[in-house]
């Protein structure tokens, strides 16, 4: 039972591992596509029916560039930062839940269920938190590397503004773990059920959490480390073939687990509004664990339709809004968003204890 149940988890694995750099490899492609239809072009469409095949010509590109690395860098360390990156990025998928659970027989009368999560630990969003504020050393080694003073100052704002905006992501955090009680991911997907979603009771924290996101990602309107305009490419200006291709790709990872982390705190996960009706028909229809597995399957089809939206907000703001100014960003993180996160924790704390029990006695 337990070798079975261990083959399953690894299926499991594996298998959220692919689809993480599936989705990653055509984000690619969606960003560019996005792009082309706000600004009323075509995109890529030569590639492959529709230019579905524009990622893979892209990764051949890069595979086959010539990889050099500067005469005066530090040789070991340049190899490391987009090393570091990649790794952390995809280290950070490994406590989101992506479904319920799956069960299957493994005797007379036993069922094992194992949850569509990687790793269930109690601690999940203290995990998640600690792998991404790792990912910054990544940028920041390649910076330091590459012995070249604009890839030095990209390094120096990318680690000023994860490190700033991490404070407030955090203090956001603390309004949900109030509310729920708990630092695991799976307990606080369980918790909104069907349609009782965190967004209607944390919509302040939500608008923080989400513009810290774009900050972490080094997405637009907060792309300060990579301006181009200013520092030619920024952290990765010496880099090319697959360490720039590594660089480029985990931000691209780093978007779908934002979204990801997004739609599970926030939006109910795996959860939809009338999931139990829907479940109670599949296993009167095709028996309990056939109809709980596809219930399962919807729920995770829910998820990803979630993360789907997140991933094309983050690129539909990318081409809608300017890039601040690295002062505007410092003074947005600041003295904006670390005063509205400890405004928010206040009010949740005074609704939790006097809200709560006033509507607790009025519904009894």
């Amino acid at each position: 039972m337990l070798e079975a149940g261990f083959i399953i988890k690894s299926l499991i694995i594996l298998a959220l591992f692919g689809l993480t750099l599936l989705i990653a490899t055509y984000s690619t492609y969606a960003e560019r596509k996005v792009a082309a239809f706000l600004q009323d072009r075509l995109g890529p469409n030569r590639a492959g029916p529709w230019g579905l095949l524009q990622p893979i010509a892209d990764a051949g590109k890069m595979f086959f560039k010539e990889d050099f690395i500067p005469s005066q860098a530090s040789k070991w360390l340049f190899i490391a930062g987009p090393c570091l990156s990649m790794l952390t990025a995809l280290m950070a998928t490994a406590v989101v839940p992506f479904g319920d659970s799956v069960k299957y027989t493994t005797g007379p009368n036993q069922i094992l269920t194992v949850p569509v999560q990687p790793i269930d630990v109690n601690i999940g969003v203290l995990y998640i938190f600690g792998v991404v504020s790792l990912g910054v050393y990544g940028l920041m080694i390649g910076g330091w590397a590459s012995n070249n003073k604009f890839s030095l100052l990209g390094a120096i704002r990318a680690a000023s503004q994860n490190i700033s905006y991490e404070i407030p992501m955090g203090l956001s955090m603390i309004a949900i773990l109030m509310m729920t009680g708990s630092l695991s991911m799976g307990e606080i997907v369980s918790q909104q059920h069907g349609g009782n979603w965190n967004i209607f009771y944390q919509p302040l924290g939500f608008i923080i959490f989400i513009t810290c996101a774009f900050a972490e990602c080094n997405r637009t309107p907060f792309d300060l480390p990579e301006c181009e305009t200013e520092l030619i490419g920024g952290y990765h200006t010496e880099y090319s073939s697959m360490k720039l291709g590594f660089y480029l790709f985990s931000e691209y990872i780093n978007m779908f687990v934002s979204s990801a982390v997004i739609s599970n705190l926030f939006f109910g996960g795996y959860n939809y509004p009338f999931m139990d009706s829907v479940h109670q028909f599949l296993t009167n229809n095709l028996g309990a664990i056939a109809g709980h597995n596809v219930a399962t399957l919807i729920g995770t089809v829910v998820l990803f339709g979630k993360i789907f939206f997140f991933i094309f907000f983050f690129m539909w703001v990318r081409w809608t809004l300017p890039r601040f100014r690295y002062d505007q960003l410092m003074n947005l993180g600041w003295k904006g968003l670390i005063p509205l996160a400890m405004l928010n924790i206040v009010l949740t704390g005074g609704a939790i204890l006097f809200l709560k029990p006033l509507i607790t006695a009025l519904l009894k």
